[in-house]
């Protein structure tokens, strides 16, 4: 069950503090998500990507330069497997990153992937018809038909612009509920509030689907 994070502001954002407090919450969190971490960074029409099988709170890695759009993840691995750099998100495809946290059992479809993740990632793309809200629809729509249990899908889908938020899980709202947070045009996303921040967070919970606009 890994942890996200995506962060957007008009104005240049403190990459550094939002990842000190992200490194936190992961060291802190009730599950090991320490199998390997990763984010990426929308600067001059493209994402820019680090990846790692380190874990986040031992890898000090900060984007250098000016940041304004920020999107991390740190992963704890399905039965410990799979713990290669390539199969720590975020995955892009184009102008898109996705970061995803949960777990879908018993999915009747044929679909390709290193990971349960990666798969999912695949799908949506063969959703896509040019829409990234449209292809959601219609992803989650499939898997909610096609699997014997969905205990959690959260993911964020960035692309240009926006990011588009997806929370759906079926009990631990303690540990799944996302939370929101806007302060002086910031807007932070993430798997919970930041350790020890009594900010304005605002709860995400089961079946929240929204799209949030950034520039």
């Amino acid at each position: 069950m890994c942890r996200l994070l995506a962060v957007a502001s008009p104005n240049p954002i403190d990459a550094g503090r939002h990842l000190d407090a992200f490194r936190r919450l992961c060291r802190e969190s009730r599950e090991y998500q320490g199998h390997g971490w990763g984010c990426a960074v929308w600067r001059d029409g493209r994402w820019e990507r680090y990846r790692t099988v380190r874990p986040v709170w031992e890898d000090g890695y900060r984007p250098a330069g000016e940041v304004r759009v920020l999107v991390a993840h740190a992963r704890s691995a399905f039965r410990d497997e799979g713990v290669e750099e390539e199969n720590n998100m975020p995955f892009l495809r184009g102008s898109r990153a996705f970061v995803f946290n949960g777990e879908i059992r018993g999915v009747r479809l044929a679909l390709r992937g290193r990971t349960g993740s990666h798969k999912l990632f695949g799908l949506l793309g063969a959703m896509d018809r040019g829409d990234a809200a449209e292809a959601i629809e219609r992803t989650t729509a499939v898997l909610v038909r096609r699997s014997a249990r969905i205990r959690a899908c959260n993911f964020i889908l960035a692309e240009p612009g926006r990011f588009h938020l997806h929370v759906l899980f079926d009990g631990e709202a303690d540990y799944f509920t996302m939370a929101q947070r806007r302060t002086d045009g910031e807007l932070v996303i993430c798997s919970q509030p930041y350790p020890g921040d009594e900010g304005p967070w605002e709860p995400l919970p089961s079946g929240t689907r929204k799209v949030f606009p950034w520039s």
